[in-house]
């Protein structure tokens, strides 16, 4: 199958309410929320299908999965308390999951703070998330312009209106949030980051990540040399007349 095609995937499991299930945690990590020691929870199940996806192995919902236990992960978040700062929640893509505030309750319960890292599908566990005051920043995945091109760069079709209302949630929140593309070549060029840059204009940050091809969904895309820091740092410069703070990512 061509490079950019529109995979048709059954999306059924998806639309049926799903457990959290706990894939995995990294235990520290300085990377994944800026300024902030972290642990990472990792959740499973995605209903993306992204051909540069970074955590492929999260994609598919599977029973034979290993998963942790939650009591795993409090006895860890317990003893370390005193030395994280927060816990980032990401995927796969965790609002599919319905118990979702229930594990980020018991997060919180810890004196922990809450990052949410989402593809901006569902927007309606995100206005519960965010009314009951149980997220401190959201990171968004911003995969494209806000068109046809998005569905294509998703690699299953989109509800773009489903999108933009996240959007329009982070951006009213009142709370710490960014939005983020992952810049490949051949999907996105400079013009899209534009006008995607244009689309979320006021936002508070915008944070572009340099494509790595070491490990990717499809696996294809080894093949593809990612921008050059200079092109990278020339897409940012331009972004910035639209975005309060732009930050590169990967270089």
């Amino acid at each position: 199958m061509p490079l950019g095609d529109t995979l048709k995937i059954d999306l059924t499991v998806f639309r049926r309410a799903m457990r959290a299930r706990i894939a995995g945690f990294a235990k520290t990590s300085l990377l994944d929320w800026d300024g902030m020691v972290a642990a990472t929870v990792y959740l499973q199940g995605c209903n993306m299908r992204c051909p540069f996806c970074h955590n492929p192995d999260l994609v598919s919902v599977s029973t034979d999965a290993e998963e942790v236990p939650w009591e795993a992960l409090e006895e860890y978040l317990r003893e370390n308390s005193d030395f994280l700062d927060g816990v980032v929640v990401t995927g796969g893509e965790p609002t599919l999951n319905e118990d979702l505030p229930e594990l980020v309750r018991k997060i919180k319960a810890l004196g922990l703070k809450v990052k949410l890292d989402t593809n901006g599908t569902n927007p309606g566990m995100l206005q519960d998330l965010l009314q009951a005051g149980l997220l401190d920043y959201v990171a968004m995945d911003l995969k494209g312009p806000l068109d046809q091109q998005y569905s294509q760069v998703c690699g299953t079709e989109v509800d773009l209106e489903a999108v933009k209302r996240s959007i329009q949630l982070i951006m009213g929140s009142g709370i710490d949030y960014e939005f983020r593309t992952t810049v490949v070549p051949h999907y996105l060029n400079p013009g899209d980051v534009e006008r995607m840059a244009a689309y979320i204009g006021g936002a508070r940050k915008y944070a572009l990540q340099r494509f790595k091809r070491d490990r990717t969904l499809d696996k294809r895309l080894s093949q593809i040399d990612p921008y050059s820091e200079g092109q990278m740092l020339g897409m940012a410069e331009v972004a910035r007349k639209y975005v309060r703070k732009v930050v590169v990512r990967g270089i």
